[in-house]
């Protein structure tokens, strides 16, 4: 094994695991759905004319909203497969799709079950022949770079929107959270010219690392990716590459929405509605309850309508993007599992090598 010594394969897979478990994961989630279902009842006139809303909806604009959700779990999936090769491990598309698929249902299924679709993806990548610190280092990067690109799509829907709605009083602080980070990251690539300030940073980099074993196994990782890219693809440039995968990943499932309110005939809240996703995103991003179930549906409506849709609208669309692009890949994503837990107990992955 390629780490510290002593490690070995299941400490970047348990620890995940027991975390997701916590009791107060299942009296959160709990509590929530209850909330969103009494919101539900309150609310169940708006509710009633909102499905005769979706009965109307048409059928050929809604296929392109499949499509487009599609697309977003083909780009995060070529993004994880971008980083793979990068590594040296070779992964066709399709079985990485299949993996993003099922990892996508498994984090939807249970409170906190980002963690468990992390440690599932991993030791099927492992089965595939992934080393170890590989594997780690792949979905800790793609999941920087997703959380990356939709703080890029939160600034742009807060500019976007202006001084309308929620986002107004965010708009300062986002805007100088991102000034920040773009000088912090123009003087660390400054600095990063002059070799004495490299190995300086090299050394802390390492004696934080050997205070604790998991912070030691992801440098070990990240630092092997690391030297792969740059052996094989020298320079920022092919970064750009999995930046705009990711930041796609995120924009066709925007897209998704858009295409929920055109195929339900209502006029597209241009000015706020990627605010709106952003912020939603933030929020199903806690995974407070299984898949965001009630935090995403209750936080889209009402930034929905806010930027000007009617309450009747807002949950028509709200329930139209969830069927899509939650409720519809559910059952995908397990057969899609189930498919990959059989073909690795034949001992048949799908990889490039086993081609």
């Amino acid at each position: 094994m390629v780490g510290r010594p002593g490690g070995h394969e299941g400490d970047l897979t348990r620890a995940p695991v027991r975390a997701a478990v916590r009791p107060w994961w299942w009296v959160v989630a709990a509590v929530l759905v209850a909330l969103a279902v009494a919101v539900a009842v309150t609310r169940r006139h708006e509710l009633v004319s909102a499905v005769r809303l979706i009965g109307e909806v048409r059928p050929y604009r809604l296929l392109v909203a499949a499509v487009c959700e599609a697309a977003s779990l083909l780009c995060l999936a070529a993004l994880q497969r971008w980083l793979l090769r990068a590594g040296g491990a070779r992964v066709r598309l399709r079985a990485m799709a299949a993996l993003v698929l099922a990892g996508n249902a498994i984090a939807g299924a249970l409170p906190g079950g980002a963690a468990f679709a992390a440690a599932w993806v991993f030791r099927r990548l492992r089965r595939r022949g992934v080393e170890q610190v590989l594997a780690g280092a792949v979905l800790a990067v793609a999941g920087t770079l997703s959380a990356l690109s939709l703080f890029v799509l939160l600034v742009a829907g807060v500019l976007v929107a202006g001084s309308s709605g929620p986002a107004s009083g965010l708009r300062g602080a986002v805007v100088a959270l991102a000034v920040a980070a773009l000088v912090v990251a123009g003087v660390a690539v400054g600095l990063s010219r002059f070799p004495r300030v490299r190995r300086r940073a090299w050394r802390g980099w390492r004696r934080l690392g050997l205070r604790s074993r998991r912070l030691w196994d992801v440098e070990q990782a990240l630092s092997r990716l690391g030297r792969h890219v740059r052996a094989t693809r020298p320079g920022p440039r092919p970064w750009l590459r999995p930046a705009a995968l990711a930041v796609l990943n995120w924009g066709f499932d925007l897209a998704c929405l858009v295409t929920c309110v055109w195929s339900l005939g209502i006029g597209v809240p241009w000015h706020g509605i990627l605010a709106a996703y952003a912020l939603t995103q933030f929020a199903g991003s806690l995974r407070l309850t299984p898949g965001g179930l009630g935090v995403v549906e209750t936080s889209l409506t009402a930034l929905l309508v806010v930027y000007g849709l009617s309450t009747e609208q807002a949950i028509a669309v709200t329930l139209l993007y969830r069927v899509v692009s939650y409720w519809a890949l559910q059952p995908v994503g397990w057969a899609c599992g189930l498919g990959l837990t059989l073909a690795d107990r034949r001992g048949t992955p799908d990889s490039d090598h086993a081609a």
